[in-house]
């Protein structure tokens, strides 16, 4: 590893392209590989045991492009996966869950919090532990949003079908009189505009995106990895495990950069080791 190495970032599909783009902003001289899981995704209704074989296959495919640190950009992948697979490798890794976790316990007013995500995320309880550790008169309330990532893997971030899922899911968190609301899947910011208008203007929504690019600045900075400033820009590379093409035209609608070419890549070639 080296401070001119590229950083490492995946997600089940094209949801932690919200976490790249934040780290493109915020750290505008790093290059990051992204892996999107795209054969595979969703990850919210796969089991512990699955999420974490998985991780670890992706987390060997970003060693091989010698990433000096790798951003699980997934609440899945960083629930059930990151404390696990992070003991086993020697690249630093951080999840979404944390950052995310940190900045909604320091937003809530009257400290009823709730957290949207996937059927794995909410069942960990990871975002409760995490916000009660941080500040412990806080009661949360999650959520689980099972439609919400086919839509958004679908591209219907306004179609009147997701609003309606929109209301029926988030109108219970409402009724809990929440002030706050961590949207606990990095697809869920890409519905960001229309989770807004079920909400109204009273409830803070949290993107842990834009702490995941915090914290991992932090990181670098700490262990001497971040890159120097660049007089161009930095290029980066997208691979996927299935539909290069859709993935390419989906990138290319939300990232500041042009993403030129997308490669797929058999991602289970890279098993565990015996």
């Amino acid at each position: 590893m080296s401070c001119n190495s590229p950083i490492g970032v995946f997600d089940s599909g094209v949801g932690g392209l919200t976490v790249a783009k934040e780290i493109m902003r915020q750290l505008p001289d790093e290059q990051i590989v992204y892996f999107g899981d795209t054969a595979r995704v969703p990850y919210g209704s796969k089991s512990k045991k699955t999420i974490t074989t998985y991780t670890r296959q992706i987390v060997r495919f970003l060693q091989s492009k010698d990433v000096k640190a790798i951003v699980v950009a997934c609440n899945t992948a960083s629930a059930y996966a990151l404390e696990t697979v992070r003991k086993e490798v020697p690249v630093p890794m951080i999840g979404v869950v944390k950052p995310g976790a940190k900045a909604a316990a320091e937003a809530t007013r009257n400290g009823r919090i709730g957290v949207i995500g996937t059927e794995g995320t909410i069942k960990s309880g990871i975002y409760t532990e995490f916000l009660s550790a941080t500040n412990p008169n806080v009661t949360v309330f999650g959520k689980a949003c099972p439609l919400f990532v086919p839509l958004v893997e679908e591209g219907w971030l306004q179609d009147p079908i997701t609003v309606e899922v929109a209301k029926r899911y988030i109108s219970e968190l409402l009724d809990k009189d929440i002030d706050t609301l961590v949207l606990g899947c990095t697809h869920y910011p890409l519905l960001r505009k229309l989770i807004r208008e079920v909400v109204g203007e009273r409830v803070t929504l949290v993107n842990p995106a834009y702490e995941t690019a915090v914290t991992l600045r932090t990181l670098l900075q700490e262990r001497g990895l971040a890159h120097p400033k660049r007089d161009t820009l930095p290029e980066h590379t997208f691979f996927v495990s299935d539909g290069a093409d859709k993935f390419r035209e989906f990138a290319n609608s939300i990232l500041p950069c042009e993403v030129v070419e997308t490669k797929d890549v058999n991602i289970e070639s890279f098993e565990e080791e015996n």
